[in-house]
């Protein structure tokens, strides 16, 4: 499986306040943690800031060769069948609940949010201060 990481060029900003080195860290300690070692590749891919006809090219060169993408957002799906790739959609589960724009407003409320995520990802967020980093990113933007 490979799961591509997007938005990759992204860091320090409400939506995407983690690095790329981060969140594939994230994923990787899930990874880990559920025995998956050899089963999973992890690859960043930028995002085409709005050149949609460049998208489906941008992953076919950043990721190994795929013939099936798993999505339901509905803009990928319509540009990955236009380029050639089955799609297939992934049941949603507790969507309201498990929402990383929920939980990131959990974070900068100072509310419970680490029985939202994986045990690992909540322990490296913890580690790395990266709350911290979230709320000096909501201030900065507040100025």
């Amino acid at each position: 499986m490979i799961v591509g990481v997007g938005s990759a060029q992204y860091s320090h900003t409400i939506r995407n306040p983690f690095t790329l080195g981060e969140r594939i860290e994230m994923i990787w300690s899930v990874v880990k943690q559920e025995r998956l070692l050899g089963r999973v590749i992890i690859v960043g891919v930028p995002d085409t800031n709005g050149v949609h006809s460049l998208w489906v090219q941008t992953l076919k060169a950043w990721l190994p060769e795929f013939d099936t993408a798993y999505t339901n957002d509905p803009l990928s799906r319509r540009l990955l069948k236009e380029g050639g790739i089955r799609v297939v959609s992934i049941p949603f589960f507790k969507r309201n609940l498990y929402s990383a724009t929920r939980i990131r407003e959990l974070m900068l409320k100072g509310e419970h949010w680490e029985h939202l995520v994986p045990e690992p990802v909540a322990d490296y967020i913890k580690k790395r201060a990266l709350i911290e980093r979230l709320r000096e990113i909501e201030e900065i933007i507040q100025l």
